[in-house]
């Protein structure tokens, strides 16, 4: 090993990677496998739905928050509206995150997405509605962990920047009314 060269990062959660990959495989793998072992769609259907879920779970609650330090949930308040509700790791915190967990994370994401929104081109052209309906919730489950924690990146990039400006600010305040007070 030639120490001139930085070391390679590993990943530093690789329990959570697996699963985090493993689920998006199962459902996707069972969906395109079980047409040869099963000729009964509910079975598809739901063995298929319920391993898409399990992955949207554990991307919601588990990988989100350890591979990039990012949570999201959505809430209906007082008056029926629907509420978006964000958290993530200090700005320190989320520096320090992994890049391979966290590349993995986004890529599997967005992957998997491409994967279901292609089978149901699939579907689509063999006329096959029904198989559609299948990689219709699939999609949509992918998508929603997509549209959540892209808006929980955007929105701790948004009070990471508030924070700096207002930390800014009061320390221009501070410096000015020090002056001020020594002359």
């Amino acid at each position: 090993m030639d120490p001139s060269q930085p070391p390679v990062e590993n990943y530093a959660n690789p329990n959570t990677c697996l699963f985090h990959v493993l689920f998006k495989g199962a459902a996707l793998a069972f969906y395109i496998l079980s047409a040869l072992f099963f000729n009964s769609f509910v079975i598809i259907f739901v063995v298929t739905v319920l391993l898409a879920a399990l992955d949207f779970w554990v991307v919601k609650n588990v990988s989100g928050r350890i591979l990039v330090g990012l949570r999201w949930w959505n809430e209906i308040d007082d008056l029926g509206e629907s509420v978006w509700k964000f958290e993530s790791l200090d700005q320190e915190s989320l520096a320090r995150m992994n890049k391979k967990d966290s590349w993995l994370f986004w890529w599997t994401l967005y992957l998997a997405a491409a994967a279901w929104l292609i089978l149901g081109v699939f579907s689509l052209i063999r006329f096959q509605a029904d198989y559609l309906l299948v990689v219709g919730v699939c999609l949509s489950l992918n998508v929603a962990n997509i549209i959540g924690f892209t808006k929980c990146k955007k929105d701790a990039k948004k009070q990471f920047q508030q924070f700096a400006s207002q930390t800014i600010a009061s320390r221009f305040q501070s410096t000015v009314q020090s002056a001020f007070t020594l002359v």
